[in-house]
């Protein structure tokens, strides 16, 4: 795809940061947002990313920076993936052809690339509480901190942990401003009863009265409920509507506004930043994908490439079928021969494939919305009734839920079938959603079952397993993306559990996989072969419990075992050494190295940049070999 155009934008071309825009009259800020919107999408056809929530907050991004003293009041974006728009105006407008990219700007908030970034996210429903922790630095004589301004979105507000903040910020009764930016429209649709509640608020009381502050905040009315502007300031002069839930939590409620109204958006926080005295909520009601993808389901809520003049995305073709498609398909496969299956997702059904099995056993999906924790406790409860719950989340966001997992499952060995996708390094979308973790704090746990896929067929077999297995919690990890190609069976058959497989035989050197990384093995078997050596490659299939058998035999038949995972330090490796240690084998000379992810955070690049820098490539794998065997490699160089 050939670069587009970039569209004229001489206000924004004007523009070095916030500052800039605090001089501008009124009516040159509403142009600047319809620069702004132009110049996102543009950005955003180049490089990839989110695009759908950055549209949906373009004049609420430009009216908050006009207002408030930014970087000294501190703007913070729940999840962040509305922040393109924000990144423009910030200083990096230069950069954002390299957003979410190797060395370039990162796709959310993050502390170290600008000061106005007071606080990194990429998890939902956090933006309150660190909202809060500033207010209360500032009450407590922190330096340089103003006022803290914390915007979350509906979908995000499904998030208990939002209201654990806002509780504890009504109880504190301090200063903090927080903007609910309300597009009906997360990821997913907001499910269950919070959803219903904020419909309800502006379709059937849509002018609040802003208590203290109401006299001087006249003319906001929401174009969906338009009557006239001598009515609406009428009836805003006359109406006093309490007892939200927000007030009830110690907060003025001021809404719902029409946030893509620039005038009402200025004269609301023109009003709240000199007379709020207090927690204030600010309700917006804004459309996701505003300008250009409102009308697609996802709003455009992350894409690929894109042409900006029709919207058509450049995708590479590939035959695989992806890891999800191929766990979405096995599990409703299962679920037809057995109704006790039911399907957990937590506001991510397409994500993870369960729109697929909810079209087919609609009553058997649950989606919980962006509650992890609960999620977790939801499908302990479903096995201790006699169901078999699948929850499919990433694993990045299984970490939110980690308690649940230990107390609520674990530890009452109740079968709840963990489907883990993104597992491993996920590239573009970088540290913040690498699924690195999950095989450390899964396999220490008692009562668990640990599996990692080698590729999509096993992946189907591990559906069948995790389905046939009743004797306690199991998980199953995939990657994102697509399959290895390989040949696909009908059905999946059930695994014998703790057991894995010979992939190839040979000597000298064994190579244990657990996980996907078993095609760079092969390969770095092939590379190695070339040079006379032909290593054993076996696939564990499971960290817990651990094939010892296997791993003995191994360890006997072989001057050297090495074991690679796509997880951290203290999983599958740390499991492996252990057993080792314990049955004396070390003592016999076998030389054992472990490749995991290095102790780091690894920034978004493409995933076989990630793995470069985490030294699990093909070329890593095959060195780490030579190195055991104490083979010396001339450089290229020499």
């Amino acid at each position: 795809m050939t670069d587009q155009a970039r569209p004229a934008t001489p206000l924004l071309d004007r523009i070095g940061g916030p500052a800039d825009l605090r001089v501008l009259p009124d009516r040159d800020l509403k142009r600047l947002a319809d620069e702004l919107r132009a110049e996102t999408i543009w950005a955003v056809s180049q490089t990839g990313g989110h695009l759908g929530a950055g549209l949906g907050v373009v004049e609420l991004t430009v009216a908050i920076h006009a207002v408030f003293n930014t970087p000294r009041d501190k703007l913070i974006w729940d999840v962040s993936h509305q922040c393109y728009p924000h990144k423009i105006l910030t200083g990096r407008r230069d950069r954002m052809r390299t957003i979410r990219q190797k060395d370039g700007l990162s796709g959310f908030t993050k502390r170290t690339e600008s000061i106005y970034d007071p606080f990194g996210a990429a998890h939902s429903s956090t933006s309150i509480s660190a909202a809060l922790g500033f207010a209360m630095g500032r009450e407590l004589g922190a330096d340089d901190v103003g006022d803290a301004i914390a915007v979350i979105g509906d979908g995000a507000l499904s998030g208990g942990m939002a209201y654990e903040a806002m509780n504890h910020a009504g109880h504190l009764k301090k200063r903090l401003i927080v903007i609910l930016n309300d597009n009906e429209m997360s990821i997913a649709p907001p499910v269950g009863a919070m959803s219903s509640y904020l419909s309800s608020l502006y379709a059937g009381a849509p002018f609040q009265e802003f208590k203290a502050a109401a006299k001087g905040a006249v003319g906001f009315l929401p174009p969906p409920f338009q009557e006239g502007a001598r009515r609406a300031k009428e009836m805003l002069k006359g109406i006093t509507v309490g007892g939200t839930l927000f007030e009830e939590l110690g907060f003025s409620y001021v809404g719902p506004i029409d946030g893509h109204d620039m005038e009402s958006l200025l004269q609301v926080l023109r009003t709240v930043k000199v007379r709020a005295d207090g927690p204030i909520l600010i309700h917006a009601i804004t459309q996701k994908g505003k300008g250009f993808a409102e009308h697609r389901a996802d709003r455009g809520h992350a894409t690929g490439k894109f042409d900006p003049a029709t919207g058509e995305q450049k995708k590479a073709k590939s035959n695989a079928p992806s890891y999800t498609k191929v766990f979405a398909q096995s599990l409703i496969q299962e679920a037809a021969e057995d109704d006790k299956i039911v399907a957990i997702t937590a506001a991510m059904p397409d994500g993870t494939g369960l729109n697929l099995f909810a079209e087919r056993f609609p009553a058997r999906c649950f989606d919980v919305g962006i509650a992890e924790q609960h999620g977790v406790t939801f499908c302990a409860g479903l096995a201790a009734a006699g169901m078999k719950p699948f929850a499919a989340i990433y694993s990045t966001f299984l970490q939110r839920g980690y308690d649940q997992v230990v107390h609520d499952v674990a530890l009452q060995n109740l079968p709840v079938r963990f489907a883990i996708d993104r597992a491993g390094l996920v590239g573009a979308d970088g540290a913040t959603h690498a699924g690195s973790f999950d095989v450390a704090y899964l396999s220490n746990l008692p009562n668990f079952t640990v599996m990692a896929a080698a590729n999509e067929a096993e992946l189907r077999h591990m559906v069948a397993t995790a389905a046939a297995h009743d004797s306690g919690p199991i998980a199953f990890r995939f990657p994102r993306g697509e399959g290895v190609g390989c040949e696909m069976p009908e059905r999946g058959v059930p695994l014998e559990i703790g057991k894995g497989r010979i992939v190839h035989e040979g000597a000298q050197v064994a190579i244990l996989s657990f996980g996907a990384r078993l095609v760079e093995v092969e390969e770095a078997r092939e590379r190695l072969m070339a040079r006379g050596i032909e290593p054993t490659v076996a696939d564990a299939r499971f960290s817990k419990p651990l094939d010892r058998d296997l791993i003995l035999d191994l360890a006997a038949r072989h001057e050297a075992l090495i074991t690679i995972e796509e997880g951290a330090i203290g999983g599958f490796g740390s499991h492996v050494a252990q057993l080792l240690a314990e049955e004396g084998v070390f003592d016999t000379g076998l030389c054992y190295r472990s490749m995991v992810l290095p102790d780091a955070f690894i920034d978004q690049a493409g995933p076989r940049e990630m793995y470069a820098a985490a030294g699990l490539n093909v070329e890593d794998i095959e060195a780490k070999v030579l190195s055991v065997l104490g083979v010396q490699v001339l450089s290229k160089r020499a």
